[in-house]
């Protein structure tokens, strides 16, 4: 199997909403990370603090079947058309281990289409 990462900075208040879109199109799993950024504009402070807005990063690993699916339910369901909140790219994968579980529901998934 080929497999890609996908990597999804998401605003905190679209994280659930992204993870379900995301499983719903295909994905088995994902991991969350706490990330802050920032892009073209710097940050806003008061009194010397930062005022960042906090993101999460999602990483899925996915086949590659199913990636641009994925891709296509996380663009929507992050609002990503919205100015500022997030951005996603996806990466081939050259191997994965421990993944034996998840495995089984992809190759059934793969059956459903030969």
């Amino acid at each position: 199997m080929i497999f890609k990462v996908i990597i999804a900075m998401v605003h905190e208040d679209h994280q659930e909403a992204v993870i379900k879109a995301a499983k719903g199109a295909g994905a088995t799993g994902v991991t969350i990370l706490n990330a802050r950024g920032e892009g073209l504009r710097e940050q806003p402070s008061f009194f010397g603090l930062q005022m960042e807005k906090h993101r999460d990063l999602l990483l899925f690993i996915v086949e590659d079947f199913h990636a641009n699916e994925i891709m296509d339910a996380i663009y929507e369901a992050g609002r990503f058309k919205d100015k500022g909140h997030g951005m996603a790219f996806c990466w081939t994968v050259d191997r994965t281990i421990g993944m034996e579980t998840q495995l089984n529901v992809l190759e059934k998934e793969v059956e459903k289409f030969l």
